[in-house]
C-alpha cells in the first residue's frame, strides 16, 4: 500500500494520493508511513499530531511555519469536509520564494500534502465542520512560531470564496517583504 504522488510546482511539495482499501466492513486508508515518507523528503519521525475543526465555511487558518531550529515539515490531511489547501515557499535561495500552491483536500478525494521545511501553510474552510490533522517533523515552539498575512498583495492567494474569521494572531502576522530574502534552513 503505497502513497501515490504527484509533483507541484514548487520544488519539494508533493501532492499525495493515499492509497485506500474497501470491502464489506468500509474502508481503510493509511494516513502516515514513515518509510515511504522519508523517501520523499520527510525529515523523520512524527513530533507532534494536531487536530483542528473550522466551523464556519470562509474561515482561513494560516499562514503559519517555524523559524529554526525548530523548523517543521507538514503532511496534512481533510478527514472531514473540505478546504482550499495552501503552501508558500519561504526558503532563501529559492527559484520560487514566495510563490504559492493551492489545492482542495476533502474527506473524498484522498488528498494529503507533503511540505517540507521552509514552506509556510494555511488554508480556507470550504465546507461547514471542515477538519484537518496534521503530522509535524517538529513541535510546536511559540518563540519560533511566525508566518505571513493570509492576504498578503505581493502573494495574492486566489482564496476560492469570501474570507471570514481570521484569528488576532494571524491578522497580525508581518507581510512577505518582511522576510527580506526568504528563511534560512
Amino acid at each position: 500500500m503505497k502513497f501515490q504522488t504527484n509533483d507541484t510546482p514548487l520544488d519539494g511539495l508533493k501532492l499525495l494520493t493515499r492509497p485506500q482499501t474497501k470491502d464489506a466492513r468500509g474502508q481503510f486508508s493509511r494516513l502516515f508511513c514513515k518509510d515511504q515518507l522519508g523517501e520523499l523528503g520527510w525529515p523523520n519521525g512524527v513530533a507532534q499530531s494536531n487536530l483542528s475543526v473550522s466551523h464556519d465555511v470562509g474561515t482561513v487558518r494560516g499562514l503559519h511555519f517555524q523559524h529554526k531550529p525548530h523548523s517543521e515539515a507538514k503532511l496534512v490531511t481533510c478527514i472531514g469536509g473540505g478546504v482550499f489547501d495552501v503552501a508558500v515557499d519561504l526558503r532563501a535561495g529559492s527559484s520560487n520564494f514566495g510563490k504559492w500552491y493551492g489545492v482542495e483536500l476533502n474527506a473524498d478525494n484522498l488528498f494529503s500534502l507533503l511540505i517540507p521545511v521552509g514552506f509556510a501553510h494555511g488554508f480556507q474552510a470550504l465546507q461547514p465542520n471542515s477538519t484537518m490533522i496534521y503530522f509535524h517533523s517538529t513541535a510546536y515552539n511559540s518563540a519560533a512560531e511566525s508566518g505571513v498575512r493570509w492576504d498578503d498583495k505581493d502573494l495574492a492567494i486566489g482564496w476560492p470564496i469570501p474570507v471570514k474569521n481570521i484569528s488576532a494572531r494571524d491578522m497580525s502576522l508581518p507581510p512577505l517583504a518582511a522576510l527580506g530574502a526568504g528563511i534560512q534552513l
